[in-house]
C-alpha cells in the first residue's frame, strides 16, 4: 500500500478516537451530582468503620 494510504487510515482513526474520548467526557460530566453522594458516602463508611473498629489497647 501506498503510505497516502497508511495515512488516511490514521487520520480516520485518530478522529474516531477523539470522538470517542469526547463522548466519555460528556458521559462522565453528566454523572458530576452523584460525585458529591459518592464521596458523602464513602465518608460515612470510613467513619463508621473508625466507631466499629476497637480502640488502642494500652499496657498498664
Amino acid at each position: 500500500m501506498h503510505y497516502d494510504t497508511y495515512l488516511a487510515q490514521h487520520r480516520t482513526r485518530a478522529a474516531d478516537l477523539r470522538a470517542e474520548a469526547d463522548a466519555y467526557r460528556l458521559a462522565t460530566a453528566a454523572k458530576q451530582p452523584y460525585a458529591i453522594r459518592t464521596r458523602l458516602g464513602w465518608t460515612l463508611v470510613e467513619v463508621g468503620l473508625r466507631l466499629a473498629s476497637p480502640g488502642p489497647a494500652f499496657a498498664h
